[in-house]
């Protein structure tokens, strides 16, 4: 993704966050909240990196939300955002968070739980 796009797919709009891919939320086995501050290089490094591993080892049955705290820096109570970017997994619980830009893939399948394809049976 350029750039461009992933400033573009960073943008939050009225209702607070914004759904980046077409799986219905209700349906989705992962269900992901990246909380983010501006479209500064790790926050979009983080969305790009979380993107890739999602792809990856979740095709399909995920949903992404990007919360930008510039905009509503409310929403950083509701799941207790200390830093950012910040991911959190909000289904399947139990919540779980990751704070960085994601870049090293093997400590977000862990921090996810999330098994790597390869490990998959």
């Amino acid at each position: 993704m350029s750039k461009r796009n992933a400033q573009k797919a960073l943008r939050v709009d009225d209702d607070d966050a914004l759904p980046l891919h077409d799986v219905r939320p209700d349906v989705a086995e992962w269900q992901l909240r990246l909380y983010v501050a501006g479209h500064t290089a790790k926050s979009i490094a983080a969305f790009d990196n979380l993107k890739r591993v999602c792809e990856t080892h979740l095709a399909g049955r995920y949903t992404i939300e990007v919360v930008d705290l510039l905009v509503n820096p409310r929403l950083a109570a509701g799941d207790q955002i200390l830093a950012v970017p910040t991911l959190v997994r909000k289904f399947p619980e139990p919540i779980r968070k990751i704070i960085g830009d994601l870049s090293n893939e093997e400590r977000v399948l862990v921090g996810l739980d999330v098994q790597p394809r390869e490990w998959q049976a």
